[in-house]
C-alpha cells in the first residue's frame, strides 16, 4: 500500500449488497484524482464522457427538466464561469452561485450514470474548486451517493492543509523521481505563545471535521428542512471553543479572549500556506486594527447586526420578515438564533438580522488587503478547510458564543423535577487511566502535484505530529427500581482556571465538553453500564486514505466483486482528540455522568446503535436529531444552586488527564 498510517484505527466494516457500489466508488475516486489535471486516459469511460457527453442532449434525464443544466451551460458558453486554475471560496457570492448550480445539476440526475457523465463533462469545463465542492456536497446529500466513501479532503486538496514548504519538497521529489516523506511543522515559533496550542487548531482532523460539518449543514441549504440545524451550528462551534480552551489550560494559557470590533486583533497569523493557483495566503500582523472591507462589510455594519440580535434576546422575540414576532424565550429559541447568526437560508429575517457569522469570517479574512489594493486572494478565515488554523477563528467563535450564552442565561435554571429520573441511582463510576501522547501521522500529498501521464508514480507523503490518547473505559454502576431504557450523557469540565483557582459549577459549566451520549437498558437491581471511548457518539476514527479507496475499488471492479469499505461520515470530532492534552502531573477535570429516561430518544431502537457514531455533534444524517433534550443539557443553563443539580441520577467526580 502506498499510504502509511502509524496508528491504525479500528473501523466498522460494511458490506454493501449492491455490486454497483464498487463501480460508483471507482468513478468518484477517478473524478477526484489529480483534480487540477485532465482526466487520465486510462480512466476510459470517464475520459470518453468528458469529451463526447453533451449535458444538454440528456436534460430529459434530469428531474428538473434540465433547468440547472441549461443555466450552467449558458454561463459556460458565454464565458461567464470562473476559469480553471483559480482559487475558489464559498464565501464569494458569485463563485458559490456557480458551485451550487453544479450541485443542483448533480442532485437532479435520475441515476448514477447520468450523474457520472455530467460530472466527467463539468470536471473538464469548470473551476476545480467549484467542482470539488459541488461533488462532495452532492455525494453527501444525494440518494445516489449512498454507500460512497468520500476521500479525506486533506489528500484531495493537500495545498489547503499543508505548508508550502512541503508542497515544494514534494515537487522536487517528483521531478527527481525520488520518493520522499517530509515532516510538516506547525506555524509560528516558540516566541509565539499561541504556538503551544497550534497542534489543535492546525490538526488536519479538526480541519476536516469543520469543513465536513459545514458540508452536512450548509448555510445556503434551502431544500428539505434539516432538523435543529441552527442549534447544531451553536453546539458544534460551542464545543470547538470549549475544547480549545481546555487545550489552552493544558498548556498553562488563559481561555481565549473574545473578539472586539473596536479593539485590534491581538494575535496575527502567517499560514505558511499557498493556494494551488493564486499565490500565498495573506498574512495578518499582530495588533491589526479592524478596517472596513471594500465590497463586503463595514465594522459598524457588523456591530449593528450584533445589536439587533442582542435586542431580540433582551426582548425575548425576533421580528419576522412580515413584521410578526416569534418568541425565543424557550428551549427552541436557540435554533432560531443559530439560523439568524450564521446566517442560514432558514433565517426568518435575513434582511434585518443579516449574516453576522459569515460576514465576520469574510472581514477577518480580508484584513491583509481590505481595500483590494493588492489583489490578494481570500484569507485563511474565508475557507472552512483552513479557518481553525487561525487563532482568530476561536476568538470570533468565543464572541459568538457569548451571544448564545446571553440567550441561554435568560432561560430559567432547570428544576430538580426536570433533572430527576427517579428510577436510577448512580452509586459509582470507575474510569480507566486517562492518558494522552503525541504520535506521527503520515498522509499522501501527491494529489497536489500536476504531472504528465508519462511520469512514473513516486510516493510523496507528509508527516505531522498529532495528539492521541490511550483507549479508556467507563464502568457506570447504577441501581434501578425497574427495567427501562435510559439515556446516558458523559461530560468533562475543567476543575480549576489557569490560576489554579477552583471554579464554581456555574462558572465552569459553559466549558463542559461532551464525551458521549448513548442509550442503553437497565434492569431492576444493580447494573454496570460499560462504555468504551471508541464507542463515543461525538467522534470518528481516521478517515479511509485515498489510495486505499482507489486500490480497493479498482480491485473489486476488476474481480467483479463486492466492495468491502468502511462507511464513515466526514463530520465528526477526531476520535484521538476526545480528551484534552492534560499535563505531566495530571490536570483535574470534573467527570459528570447523567442518566435520564430513555424517553429522551427521538427514534426507536437507539440502543442498537445502528444510527452512526457522530450524532452528538452531527446528528443522524437525513433524520431528526436523536435527543429530545437541548444540546448541552443540563449544562446549557445557569446552575445557581448546586443542591438542585445533585440528583441521584447524576454523578460527579474528579479525574486527572495525564500527558506523556
Amino acid at each position: 500500500m502506498r499510504w502509511v498510517v502509524v496508528v491504525t484505527a479500528l473501523l466498522v466494516v460494511t458490506v454493501s449488497a449492491d455490486i454497483n457500489v464498487a463501480h460508483k466508488q471507482q468513478d468518484i475516486n477517478h473524478l477526484l484524482y489529480k483534480i487540477t489535471s485532465p482526466i487520465k486516459s486510462s480512466f476510459n469511460d470517464l475520459k470518453e464522457m468528458s469529451e463526447t457527453w453533451n449535458p444538454r442532449e440528456h436534460m430529459d434525464l434530469c428531474s428538473d427538466g434540465g433547468a440547472a443544466v441549461e443555466w450552467l451551460m449558458g454561463e459556460l458558453e458565454n464565458h461567464r464561469l470562473l476559469k480553471q486554475h483559480h482559487w475558489f471560496s464559498l464565501f464569494n457570492d458569485r463563485q458559490r452561485t456557480e458551485a451550487l448550480w453544479l450541485f443542483e445539476v448533480f442532485m437532479q440526475c435520475t441515476d448514477f450514470e447520468v450523474f457520472r457523465n455530467n460530472a466527467a463533462y463539468f470536471r473538464e469545463h469548470m473551476n476545480e474548486g467549484e467542482f470539488v465542492y459541488a461533488l462532495y456536497a452532492a455525494v453527501t446529500h444525494s440518494d445516489i451517493g449512498q454507500y460512497i466513501v468520500l476521500p479525506p479532503l486533506y489528500e484531495i486538496t493537500p495545498h489547503l492543509f499543508t505548508n508550502s514548504e512541503i508542497i515544494n519538497k514534494a515537487y522536487t521529489a517528483l521531478m527527481t523521481q525520488t520518493p520522499g516523506n517530509f515532516r510538516m511543522n506547525f506555524t509560528g515559533s516558540k516566541r509565539n505563545t499561541e504556538q503551544r496550542v497550534a497542534y489543535f487548531g492546525e490538526d488536519i482532523g479538526i480541519n476536516s471535521h469543520h469543513v465536513h460539518w459545514h458540508l452536512d449543514f450548509p448555510f445556503w441549504w434551502n431544500r428539505d428542512k434539516i432538523d435543529r440545524k441552527g442549534e447544531l451550528f451553536f453546539w458544534a462551534h460551542h464545543q470547538l471553543v470549549a475544547r480549545y480552551d481546555a487545550e489552552r489550560l493544558s498548556n498553562y494559557l488563559p481561555p481565549v479572549d473574545e473578539l472586539y470590533w473596536d479593539s485590534p486583533i491581538k494575535d496575527g497569523f502567517a499560514a505558511h500556506t499557498s493556494y494551488k493557483y493564486g499565490g500565498e495566503f495573506p498574512t495578518r500582523p499582530d495588533n491589526k486594527e479592524f478596517e472596513d472591507v471594500e465590497g463586503v462589510a463595514c465594522a459598524r455594519d457588523i456591530k449593528l447586526l450584533e445589536s439587533r440580535i442582542r435586542d431580540a434576546i433582551a426582548l425575548g422575540y425576533i421580528i419576522n420578515i412580515n413584521g410578526s414576532h416569534t418568541d425565543i424565550n424557550n428551549e427552541h429559541g436557540i435554533d432560531i438564533l443559530g439560523d439568524i447568526i450564521e446566517s442560514s437560508a432558514y433565517s426568518p429575517n435575513a434582511a434585518y438580522y443579516g449574516s453576522l457569522h459569515n460576514q465576520a469570517h469574510r472581514v477577518l479574512g480580508a484584513q491583509a488587503d481590505p481595500k483590494r489594493k493588492f489583489g490578494m486572494p481570500p484569507g485563511i478565515m474565508e475557507h472552512f478547510e483552513t479557518a481553525t488554523r487561525d487563532p482568530a477563528f476561536f476568538r470570533l467563535h468565543k464572541y459568538i458564543n457569548g451571544i448564545f450564552k446571553e440567550h441561554k442565561d435568560k432561560l430559567p435554571p432547570y428544576t430538580e423535577q426536570e433533572l430527576l429520573y427517579s428510577n436510577v441511582n448512580i452509586t459509582n463510576v470507575k474510569v480507566s487511566k486517562l492518558s494522552t501522547y503525541f504520535e506521527d501521522f503520515v498522509f499522501d500529498v501527491s494529489n497536489a502535484l500536476d504531472t504528465p501521464e508519462s511520469f512514473s508514480y513516486v510516493s510523496v507523503t507528509a508527516t505531522i505530529s498529532r495528539l492521541n490518547h490511550e483507549p479508556f473505559t467507563y464502568n457506570i454502576h447504577v441501581q434501578a427500581k425497574h427495567d427501562d431504557e435510559v439515556t446516558v450523557r458523559i461530560y468533562i469540565t475543567p476543575k480549576r482556571d489557569e490560576n489554579n483557582i477552583v471554579l464554581d459549577i456555574d462558572e465552569s459549566r459553559w466549558g463542559a465538553i461532551l464525551l458521549d451520549t448513548f442509550w442503553t437498558k437497565v434492569h431492576a437491581g444493580d447494573n454496570v453500564i460499560t462504555r468504551k471511548s471508541s464507542q463515543s457518539s461525538v467522534a470518528i476514527p481516521d478517515r479511509v486514505p485515498f489510495f486505499e479507496l482507489l486500490e480497493d475499488a479498482d480491485e473489486a471492479v476488476a474481480n467483479d466483486a463486492q466492495l468491502l469499505h468502511q462507511e464513515i461520515r466526514g463530520c465528526g470530532h477526531p476520535m484521538r482528540l476526545l480528551l484534552p492534552k492534560g499535563t505531566k502531573e495530571g490536570l483535574d477535570f470534573w467527570l459528570d455522568v447523567i442518566v435520564t429516561s430513555g424517553d429522551d430518544a427521538v427514534h426507536d431502537e437507539l440502543t442498537i446503535e445502528n444510527h452512526g457514531s457522530t450524532h452528538g455533534y452531527c446528528g443522524i444524517h437525513g433524520m431528526k436529531y436523536p435527543d429530545k433534550r437541548p444540546m448541552g443539557f443540563p449544562f446549557d443553563r445557569r446552575i445557581p444552586e448546586i443542591g438542585v443539580f445533585k440528583v441521584p441520577n447524576q454523578h460527579g467526580q474528579v479525574v486527572k488527564i495525564f500527558h506523556h
